[in-house]
């Protein structure tokens, strides 16, 4: 263990979203790393759609034998490049989530040896366990924007630009339509962001309330009130239920979105780019590019997706982590 890793720093706790860029701040050097990687990666996967077409144009050409050897092992190097830069983007990815999830779990350990005896009048050991390790998990998750959600933005850029040079049209429709595709979103995103915090906040009392049981069964025995407070635990398992049925319905519609949108979109591009081959306004080559350009554009816009997804939970998550740590300003 490093001695970054032993001492993880002090966290700024004002506000949810200052946390969050705590956690990036606290791991620049490999935040950054995991941005290029990312970036790296998501622009390679523009030039696949390029090369075929090149391939096709000049290479297929009656007497190119040659041009057609040459693009064709660039698509090699290009497949050798794009797979080592998916392999480090992922491993420096998983290295910054990890760093978040123990940075975070030692913060609240500090926090919680800190508060000592009082811990147990202002927060319940459900309460704990509960942000401990679901909260940090969330938290941990989000923070993989800072990778492939550059690279993301990046790569619709360069994207963007190549359809440029095939035609105008298709370079204004990706540029209008993808925008409007995470827009679309939202409000969804913000229907998470409340039916989450709700559900977090109740899965945590049930959680205090289960340990409440457990800790005093015998007297509750003794009492005759076991019936009574196990009718309670029921109901409250029943309310938490229907809460988790609210978030789940939610979380469905923005994962159906964020696969079903994109591959609508990649079919529209693709109708309009048969047109204009079809009409004489682009190559068969350049009609394969496009169809290429679009189905790569998918990825950046999944991650779109994805990211706006887990920064919406890691700022719920977020939320609860710095709620406890300024617990010990009260004690002061």
């Amino acid at each position: 263990m490093t001695s970054a890793a032993m001492d993880p720093g002090t966290p700024d706790n004002r506000s949810a979203g200052r946390y969050l860029w705590w956690l990036v701040t606290s791991q620049r050097g490999r935040v950054v790393a995991g941005a290029l990687l990312g970036t790296g990666w998501t622009v390679c996967l523009t030039l696949a759609p390029y090369l075929l077409s090149r391939a096709i144009d000049d290479g297929l050409t009656p007497g190119r034998r040659d041009a057609l050897a040459g693009w064709a092992a660039a698509l090699l190097g290009y497949g050798v490049l794009t797979a080592w830069l998916a392999i480090m983007r992922h491993r420096t990815m998983t290295r910054v989530r990890m760093d978040a999830a123990f940075r975070s779990v030692q913060v609240l350990a500090l926090q919680a040896t800190r508060l000592g005896a009082a811990l147990p009048r202002q927060v319940t050991a459900g309460e704990v366990v509960t942000i401990g390790f679901t909260d940090v998990a969330m938290i941990s998750e989000a923070l993989t924007v800072t990778g492939p959600g550059v690279g993301s933005v990046l790569a619709y850029v360069v994207v963007a630009g190549l359809l440029l040079s095939v035609s105008p049209l298709l370079a204004a429709v990706v540029l209008l339509g993808v925008p409007l595709l995470v827009v679309v979103l939202g409000p969804l995103l913000g229907r998470l962001r409340g039916a989450e915090t709700d559900y977090r906040s109740r899965q945590g009392g049930l959680a205090a309330r289960f340990g409440d049981i457990a800790a005093g069964l015998r007297v509750l025995n003794g009492v005759g009130g076991k019936d009574v407070y196990a009718e309670r635990y029921r109901r409250g398992s029943q309310d938490l239920r229907e809460q988790g049925y609210r978030v789940g319905a939610v979380t469905s519609w923005i994962q159906a979105l964020g696969v079903g949108l994109p591959t609508l979109f990649l079919g529209a591009v693709t109708w309009l780019a048969a047109r204009m081959a079809a009409q004489g306004d682009i190559t068969a080559g350049e009609l394969v590019a496009v169809y290429g350009y679009a189905a790569v554009l998918v990825v950046p816009v999944s991650f779109f997706i994805e990211g706006g997804y887990g920064v919406s939970r890691g700022l719920v998550a977020a939320r609860r982590v710095v709620r406890f740590l300024t617990l010990y300003l009260i004690n002061i």
